[in-house]
Formats: C-alpha cells, structure tokens, sequence
C-alpha cells in the first residue's frame, strides 16, 4: 500500500463519519424520522441510496469470481437472488405498498390481516424474519470486508494473548469496518444513512469508471481473446454447463465441474422458477421495503424503484468486469498452476487483483469505493433490522406510550445487539458463498409462499401467513444447520447426502412445505374480516383472486373499479427483465472487446427503454396519491 492510497482510504472514513454524523440531529424527532427520514427524502436521493445499499463488497467479490470462471452466462447466475426482484417493484409492487402509509413491514402486515390475533401472529413471524435476514446478512458482510480486507492491507491485524489467537487479522479488520460504520448509522439513522450512501455511491462509480478505463487501455484486445473462447463469450447454455477453458487453462474446467452447477439447465429452471414466485412475493422486509416507505408519494416509490435499477447495473458491472479482464491476463496464468493462489477460492480474485495490478492512487479510490460498498449495504440493514425490533415487538407489546427519544435510545441498543449477534454468526460461517446460498435459496425460500399468497388470494388470513413462513424458516434454519454440519456425518448416511445437495435445489422442498403450512393455516381457520380485506383491497387494488371483496365493495359504492392489469405488469415485467439484463451484458461485452454483441446489447437495452417510457413510465406519471 502506497501512502497515497492509505491517505485517500482515510480521508474516504473521515468523510463518511463526518457527513453521517452531521446529518444525525435530523433523526431526532422521532421513530418516523429515525427509520423513513420522515418521508421528506427527494426519490432520487433515496434511489441512489437504494443503488448504493445493493452494491455490496461480498457480493461483488462472488460475482467477480464467477465472471471470470463461467463467463457471460454468469449474470444468471443473479437470478439466484432473485434481483428480478427489482423489476417487479418497479413495475407495481412499490405503488401497492407505499399506498399502506405505515413504517415497517410487519406492520403492513396488520393492514392486510387485521389486528386480532391471527394478524399480530403473522405480524410477529415476519417481524421475526426480518430481524433473523438482518443478522445473516451482517454475517455475509463481516466475512465478505474480513476477507478482502486482510488481503489488501499490508499490515497483519492477528491479537494474540499468551500466544492464544484471540483474532485472525481478517476478524480484526471486520470488527474494525464495522464498528465505525455502525457509529454513524446509529446515531443518524434513516438520514445519515441516505446522506453517506448517496456519496459512497458516487465514489464507487468515480472507481468503476476509473478501473474499467485503466484495464481497457493496459490490456489488449489479442491478450484477451487469447485467452477466453467464444463459447465464455456467450449466454447460449445446454443442460449440462461445459467448461470453455482451452490449453493451459484447462484446470479451471475441474473447478466448474465440482461448483454445483454443473446440471446448468436445471439450474437456470430452478433460478426462473423461484424467480418469479420469490418476485411477485414482494422485497423482504429490510432495507428495500423500507426505502419504498420512506418516499413522499406512491408516484415518487414507483420513480425512486425505477431509478435503482437504471443507476446500479452498468457502474457495478463496469467495475467487475474491469477486475476480471486485468484477472484474466494477470492472475489466471498463475491461478491455473500454483495452489498457492487457490484455484477453488475464487473470492480472493477481487482483492489480488486490486493488491497486485492496479496502479498507485486508483487502487486508494477504488478500495475506498468498495468500502464504501460494504459500509452503505451494512448501514442499510443496520437501520432497518431495528425497525422491526422497536416499532413491532417492543413498542406494540411492550411499551406502547413512551416518549420519542425512549424509542430512539431502545433503536441504538437493538442496532447494538443486531450487530453483535449478526457478527457472532460471522464468526463461524464457512464462506460467502455457504452464507449466500443460504439466504438467497434456503431462508428466502420461507418467506416466497406466504408472501406470494397475500397478494393474490383474498381467502389467505393471518394463520396461514404465520404457518406458510413459520414452516418454511424451520426447514431454512434445517438446511443451514446441515450445510455448515456436512464436515461431521458419515459418507453414504442420509444425513451426509441431504447436506451435499446444493441449496438452490432446497428451495422447492422449502417453498413447497411452506405453501403446504400456508394453505393448511388457512383452511382450518376463519376467513379474515371482511371490513378489513375491504379497506386493503380498496387502499392497495391487487389484481388476483379478490372476487368476494371485490362484488362487496361495488355493492357499497358503484365506482369501485377492480385491477385488471396483470397481463400489463406480467409484460412490463418481462420487458423490465431484458432491459436489467441487457445492463449487465452491456458492460461485459464492452469490457472484453465484443464489439457486434455490445451492439445488439445496446440496441436491445435502448429498445426496451424506450417500450417501457411508453408501457409504464407514462402511466405512472398519470398515478393520483
């Protein structure tokens, strides 16, 4: 680390701190304030905040990995999460929920099934979930900077007491990052957090820019092409994924073999299978939702929902592929031959790269943009996780009359204990990848049926919610303990081939043993109030299965139109689909020199932006709040 560099990371914290601090008096005047910024955040602001939450350290590590393994097809492997996710609230899902007007989740929840006893079940479990989603992401997270971290710095951050290892260094640096990180968004909350990511996320372009320019002018077009093959090149796919390493790159085609991705077809069947279901469920209730909520309008939630996707693709990707370009020509010809590099490790490609092959006072700018990275997806769900815990469980059962500042002093102490307990599961996590694999396939996979179903179905009441995701989380929970238990059963047991199985191939057994606990919860107890699916139909205006509240409402009042624009969205989602991929290709091409396929890609991306200026933009300007 030059001098330069270490200078331009400090200033980048000092800054940080000293914008999130700044801002933090604004936080004061209560929970709304605190938690939505008092719904005064211009749309833009919170969806460059939004962007800026999505573009995470770990998570661009793994995607950096898998384009330099797998290639072009590697965005796919994106759906895992699924980021069509985003398609769908911008689409819809952000007009439905801002129309609740609430704080949390959870407590949206209680607008669409009452707050009898069946509507504060299903109220708590997913209050629950998002706290349990907050701590496994801070574990992501603390594995993710760790790592990173220790291999770019040049000091070793190993404590020691009487030569027992109290620390690795990589646990040291991620309790450091950490702690100042959880100072600002503590004491600012929704403000501080927004103000800090709108500037981290300018600094992660400045260094994508700046990283795709210094790999597109030191690495040539023959380096490149010398070295991936056409069929790395495509998104063209059979059943089976077949290595496309050639020569002495030949090693990394065994790497592919034993990822688990292998049945590549049945893979992407299980990506677009749970995609559509886990989108249609809604954002989990975490930072995104509360970005929705935070807006000052149902029209600004739909622009803000639209802006993230449009801000976050190409930057991200102008980065990851400027990393894995120099990766290719630099570090794969050492990586196919020398264990030393670990061949199976491909989460250390992001920080040897930046360690070794980038230039003096670049390296300072785009490590500080990926800190920046980490600490505005950290501060994100160091902010919302809190939400659940004060304004769901403790105030509604606990306290319900407390002052404002009471609130706020019990958010710092639930924010406090979120990290602890999120850095606790850090500490015994595998790897990103067994962390992410987790919560993407297995503890998302208890949140999709029940989400899914509240939407569509006017019959689902709140028992069917809280068993639908009670069912689903003890099967997720199941699955995690298998996974991180796999180096203790006997080989040929039961138990040891259930935990081998990869975890995107969990996700039907989950989803299908949550829908099972939804319809059963349902079907064995009362309906919910019809005064309450009324003032939710009437407020939100699904589209699904809501004939019986429908007929009564018109009955009521005449004027009452009912949602008849599922083909609409479901074609505007498909559309959105092509433009947020075509975003992602669009860099990849350009990076690697594929000058006819960054053609069609931005012809494709221009095309689907214009059909969406004419099929969505348009009619969401015409939304009366």
């Amino acid at each position: 680390m030059d001098s330069i560099d270490v200078l331009i990371i400090v200033l980048y914290i000092v800054l940080t701190l000293g914008v999130g601090i700044w801002v933090s008096k604004r936080a004061s005047k209560g929970l709304d304030s605190y938690f939505l910024g008092g719904k005064s955040i211009k749309w833009y602001y919170l969806g460059l905040s939004n962007g800026s939450g999505m573009f995470d350290v770990s998570g661009t590590a793994w995607m950096v990995g898998l384009l330099f393994l797998y290639g072009a097809k590697s965005f796919m492997f994106m759906w895992m999460w699924p980021i069509w996710n985003q398609v769908f609230i911008m689409v819809f899902l952000a007009i439905w929920i801002r129309r609740s007007n609430i704080m949390t989740g959870s407590e949206w929840i209680l607008t669409r099934f009452g707050d009898d006893k069946a509507g504060r079940a299903s109220h708590l479990i997913v209050a629950i979930f998002a706290v349990i989603a907050s701590i496994g992401f801070i574990a992501y997270f603390f594995e993710g900077v760790g790592k990173f971290m220790t291999v770019i710095l040049p000091w070793d951050a190993t404590l020691t007491i009487n030569d027992f290892m109290l620390l690795t260094s990589s646990q040291s640096y991620a309790l450091l990052i950490i702690f100042l990180t959880t100072i600002y968004t503590i004491k600012g909350g929704m403000f501080s957090v927004v103000a800090t990511e709108v500037l981290q996320y300018l600094i992660m372009v400045i260094a994508g820019i700046l990283i795709a320019i210094y790999a597109f002018v030191t690495v040539t077009d023959v380096e490149i092409h010398s070295i991936i093959s056409t069929e790395w090149s495509t998104i063209f796919f059979g059943n089976t994924l077949e290595g496309s390493w050639q020569g002495k790159f030949e090693a990394f085609n065994d790497l592919v073999d034993t990822q688990g991705y292998k049945m590549f077809g049945a893979f992407i069947g299980m990506c677009l299978f749970k995609g559509f279901f886990a989108s249609v469920a809604g954002p989990t209730p975490s930072y995104d939702m509360q970005r929705i909520l935070s807006t000052r309008s149902v029209k600004e939630a739909a622009y803000m929902s639209g802006f993230t996707n449009l801000i976050l693709f190409i930057p991200r990707y102008l980065l990851i592929t400027g990393i894995v370009v120099l990766a290719l020509v630099y570090l794969a010809p050492e990586m196919a031959v020398s264990s030393d590099l670990g061949l199976g490790d491909l989460e250390i490609i992001l920080p040897n790269v930046i360690n070794n092959h980038v230039p003096v006072g670049i390296k300072g700018l785009l490590l500080a943009g990926l800190l920046a990275a980490f600490m505005s997806t950290f501060s994100a769900f160091v902010n919302s996780g809190p939400a659940y815990i004060v304004n769901d469980i403790y105030k509604k059962y606990f306290k319900s009359d407390a002052q404002p500042k009471h609130y706020i002093r019990a958010s710092h102490i639930a924010s406090f204990a979120i990290v602890i307990l999120g850095v606790t599961m850090g500490f015994f996590a595998d790897s990103i990848n067994s962390i992410t694999l987790w919560i993407t396939s297995a503890l998302y996979g208890g949140y999709v049926a029940a989400n899914f179903l509240k939407w569509i179905w006017w019959r689902f009441n709140g028992w069917g919610y809280f068993w639908g995701m009670t069912s689903g989380l003890i099967i997720a929970t199941l699955q995690f303990l298998l996974d991180q238990n796999k180096g203790n059963f006997e080989v040929g047991t039961m138990l040891y081939d259930l935990a081998k199985i990869p975890a995107i191939y969990i996700f039907p057994i989950i989803f299908f043993v949550s829908l099972a606990g939804s319809f059963l919860g349902t079907l064995l107890t009362p309906a919910t109030n019809m005064k309450v699916l009324k003032a939710f139909y009437h407020n939100v205006r699904p589209w699904g299965w809501w004939d019986p509240v429908y007929r009564e409402l018109k009955t009521e009042n005449n004027a009452t139109v009912k949602n008849t624009g599922f083909w609409m969205d479901m074609f505007n989602c498909t559309i959105g689909i092509i433009w947020q991929s075509s975003m992602i290709l669009l860099p990849i091409y350009f990076m690697i020199r594929d000058y006819p396929k960054t053609y069609v890609t931005l012809g494709v991306f221009m095309a689907t932006t214009l059909i969406l200026k004419y099929t969505w933009l348009d009619k969401v300007k015409k939304i009366q709040d």
